[in-house]
């Protein structure tokens, strides 16, 4: 029978039995030996920011989620652009489509994306820094820490790279976060997915960087820049939520 069915005519009758053709994705288990006490905090902090529960004597009012995005290095990077046809479409006596560069050395160095998203009002901030430190991780939370007064708690989840923790030789994570009403939250190992700035990341790579051939540093963190503002700019836009929705489905 299915011989006798062209394709589009095999596709429409998969659909209608609710059958579509899907990308599969792998995952990875959590071996942290505090997987559920860090995953039921998290989800506790999520639930806050939907307002799907009222935060209680010491909990936080504002929540961000943060991670950095990069490396941003200077390269011809792949991706898709409105362009005239080629091929046998091709205008007779155009020239072919100019291809981009080859790189083999990269003397500029390379930069990294600090990123936070207040999950209350669905806003990004975003700064740049040349390398992802402990200081340079303090300097955003900082930053963040002044977008609201200093009696209004708020959390900060993050993942568990070393620069973020507090450690026996280095505690200043922890006195900052005792010290300016903030709570830093974990999520567990191998369980980046609750964070959910990682859903914001896939759209700023492809505005910012597909298809990019940035000349200068300058140059490309004026790009997501201007992405960030755009964003926030558009962020009760009811398509771009329902999109970030799907997106932080678990």
């Amino acid at each position: 029978m299915v011989d006798d069915i062209s394709h589009e005519g095999l596709r429409a009758l998969l659909r209608a039995e609710g059958v579509s053709f899907q990308r599969l994705k792998t995952w990875k288990a959590s071996k942290d030996p505090r997987n559920a006490e860090k995953k039921a905090r998290v989800e506790y902090l999520h639930a806050i920011a939907d307002r799907e529960i009222t935060p209680e004597d010491g909990d936080p009012e504002i929540v961000f989620c943060v991670d950095e995005f990069g490396p941003l290095n200077l390269q011809p990077r792949p991706g898709r652009q409105w362009a005239p046809a080629s091929g046998k479409r091709k205008e007779p006596g155009r020239a072919p489509r100019r291809r981009m560069r080859a790189t083999c050395t990269r003397t500029a160095g390379a930069r990294h994306l600090f990123a936070a998203c207040e999950l209350g009002e669905d806003k990004l901030y975003g700064h740049i820094k040349p390398r992802k430190t402990r200081a340079r991780f303090l300097e955003f939370c900082r930053y963040l820490r002044s977008l609201y007064p200093p009696a209004t708690r708020i959390a900060i989840i993050c993942d568990n790279f070393s620069p973020r923790q507090t450690t026996k030789r280095d505690s200043r994570v922890g006195t900052w976060a005792r010290a300016n009403n903030a709570e830093i939250a974990y999520t567990p190992t191998n369980a980046s997915w609750l964070n959910r700035i990682e859903a914001q990341f896939t759209a700023l790579r492809y505005f910012t960087l597909d298809g990019t051939d940035h000349a200068s540093h300058k140059e490309q963190a004026s790009m997501i820049r201007r992405h960030i503002i755009w964003r926030n700019n558009h962020a009760h836009d009811e398509r771009l939520r329902r999109i970030v929705a799907k997106a932080n489905v678990a």
